[in-house]
């Protein structure tokens, strides 16, 4: 198996597959595809379908280069198709739906942290239980970043159903990983 250096600068790589280079476009795939499936894997349960996604992804990836201008960061252009490659995918399988607005008052605290041992795929089991309206919000909140206005217009809700999905996501959470806790401890 080759190893391939990971580069800061891709300028000439992205050249040579935006001008159709196969080898080039697969030295970017092998580069990325392992850190793109774990985003499509963040909305999609399934994973043999956020494979299918991150591969949709990366054929508008290639089809795309041309209109990556090499401002910003190259993993982050594709890190975006591929969250709206999944959020396209749940919008398909009618899987996002958010339940009606609720105001939340911006002035409280929405988060408190709880201590866990849980391990890494137990805690993307209990997130994958979460409904999906409440999973992308989180997920595009807690794990990509987003703001609520930018939720908002990915999604095509109001940021106040965005502030409500995440609040609910929270809240869910947080009862998922105290009843996975208990059950831990308790076994011991």
């Amino acid at each position: 198996m080759k190893i391939i250096p990971l580069h800061k600068n891709y300028s000439k790589l992205i050249a040579k597959a935006g001008n159709g280079d196969r080898r080039a476009q697969k030295e970017l795939y092998d580069m990325f595809a392992p850190k793109m499936l774990g985003v499509c894997r963040q909305y999609l349960k399934n994973i043999e379908l956020a494979e299918e996604v991150m591969l949709s992804g990366f054929f508008k990836v290639f089809t795309h280069l041309c209109n990556y201008n090499n401002e910003g960061s190259f993993e982050g252009w594709i890190r975006r198709i591929m969250v709206n490659e999944s959020i396209s995918q749940l919008r398909k399988d009618k899987k996002l739906h958010f339940v009606s607005e609720q105001e939340i008052d911006n002035t409280t605290q929405h988060s408190t942290y709880i201590e866990t041992e849980l391990e890494t795929d137990e805690i993307q089991k209990i997130i994958d239980s979460l409904p999906d309206g409440y999973k992308t919000v989180f997920v595009l909140y807690a794990v990509e970043g987003y703001k609520h206005g930018e939720i908002a217009e990915l999604l095509q809700i109001s940021e106040n159903t965005s502030k409500s999905q995440l609040f609910k996501a929270r809240k869910m959470l947080q009862d998922l990983v105290k009843q996975q806790n208990n059950l831990s401890y308790g076994a011991l």
